[in-house]
């Protein structure tokens, strides 16, 4: 399928009249593809939606190859693909620093602004309004009304707490709460969809609370056959009679997985010889070099068998590693927000070792998905990877909470929430 900058771009005259959406998704991973689509797919179902412009990045088209095939199916009078030019994307990569994300902040705003505007489109939807706090809170206005999905809410994270937090993390939480109420309080914003249910729960009893809307973050998961992961066991060479392990995803600190290498070096000989762990996920040059040398290390003194896959995992085939896999790793370090490694082990019927921290902790606690721990600790999560190791995996989980968890998250339920809301606007509602 064609791909266009917006430059050359002709939009017809009456178009401007016409309930035309545009999708605004400047970053990458895993479920930034998968939410387009489900988005698209559904929009095209919406009376009320006459065309929808998707604008990405030049990256998206070639790591997302299989969305933008998905997208090929529908005609050029109802949907446009656009990707921004390379120069505009270059803008982009300096977010290095406090002063390098606040500069992508404006920077992708601007570039918000000016694709809504070319377009003419009557409604927007940014597919990641973090990356616009900024602009939000210092009152910029935008070329038409738009909503927004929200990641990560974190003000009210101590309630989950037993100890009062450190200094830094209730001034994050204090900037939080501001931030979240100039951003409710912008007169262009018509819905700020959250992932996160404890969070829209608490803003719905806001002065402006009846924009904010809680969004189930959806799980994209199908299972695949048996012989595709008994393919995928031989391809990776995994040893019989290991239980398997799975770190998936962007490789990197966040992750934990150094803390989880290092958890590693503190279990028995005998438990290590029970155990496969699998690193699968893109990650940068600098980063994939630091995990083999930690791994190098650990191998020299550990029995233990690890399975490097340093590459982006697309959809299509990440539901066999879940299947293959005995135990979900989430050591995330304190991370906030929704994270979507839940979601998938529980579509696939697997238990999780999370990080006890914020959402995901009360999550995996709430739905008994799996163990928690204290992810900043090395000995902590040694902890818990020997009750993996030893347990059944009945003993691990809640099969019938995680089947309900995992049916709230449905992909359908994601669409309609969206569309219930933005068609109610009565921009929207105008032909």
């Amino acid at each position: 399928m064609k791909t266009l900058c917006v430059s050359p771009v002709v939009v017809e005259k009456d178009a401007v009249e016409q309930q035309t959406l545009m999708l605004f998704d400047l970053a990458l991973g895993g479920h930034h593809g998968a939410y387009l689509k489900r988005i698209v797919e559904y929009g095209h179902t919406q009376p009320s939606i006459s065309r929808i412009y998707v604008v990405v990045t030049p990256a998206f088209l070639t790591v997302h190859a299989d969305v933008v095939a998905f997208f090929s199916q529908y005609e050029k009078n109802t949907f446009e693909l656009i990707a921004i030019t390379s120069a505009e994307s270059k803008q982009l990569e300096n977010r290095r620093g406090a002063w390098g994300r606040l500069n992508r902040n404006l920077v992708e705003w601007s570039l918000f602004c000016r694709y809504a505007k070319r377009l003419a489109v009557t409604q927007a939807l940014l597919m990641y309004l973090d990356t616009c706090e900024v602009p939000l809170t210092l009152g910029l206005s935008a070329p038409c009304p738009f909503s927004g999905i929200y990641f990560r809410p974190s003000f009210y994270y101590g309630d989950f707490e037993a100890r009062s937090p450190s200094k830094s993390a209730a001034l994050q939480r204090w900037r939080n709460r501001f931030t979240l109420k100039r951003l409710l309080s912008h007169p262009q914003l018509t819905h700020l969809f959250c992932l996160d249910t404890f969070a829209a729960k608490r803003l719905s009893q806001t002065d402006y609370g009846d924009k904010a809307i809680y969004l189930p973050d959806p799980t994209d998961y199908a299972a695949v056959e048996e012989g595709s992961v008994k393919t995928l066991r031989e391809r990776l060479n995994i040893s019989p009679n290991r239980k398997v392990f799975l770190l998936f995803g962007a490789l990197d600190a966040r992750k934990g997985i150094y803390q989880l290498l290092e958890a590693i070096h503190q279990i028995s000989e005998e438990l290590c010889q029970q155990m496969c762990l699998i690193l699968a996920g893109k990650t940068d040059e600098t980063e994939q070099a630091k995990i083999q040398s930690a791994v190098q290390h650990l191998l020299g003194q550990k029995p233990v068998q690890i399975v490097e896959q340093y590459e982006f995992i697309p959809d299509s085939l990440s539901a066999a590693y879940f299947q293959l896999a005995d135990v979900v790793l989430a050591p995330y370090q304190q991370h906030v927000g929704m994270s979507g490694i839940l979601l998938t082990a529980a579509a696939a019927g697997k238990p999780v070792l999370s990080s006890h921290y914020g959402l995901m902790g009360q999550l995996t606690h709430t739905y008994e998905l799996g163990l928690t721990v204290d992810s900043t600790s090395s000995k902590c999560i040694a902890q818990g990877l020997e009750q993996c190791i030893s347990k059944s995996e009945k003993e691990l989980f809640n099969a019938q909470k995680q089947t309900s968890f995992s049916e709230q998250h449905h992909p359908r339920h994601f669409s309609q929430t969206i569309f219930q809301h933005i068609s109610q606007n009565h921009i929207l509602q105008k032909i």
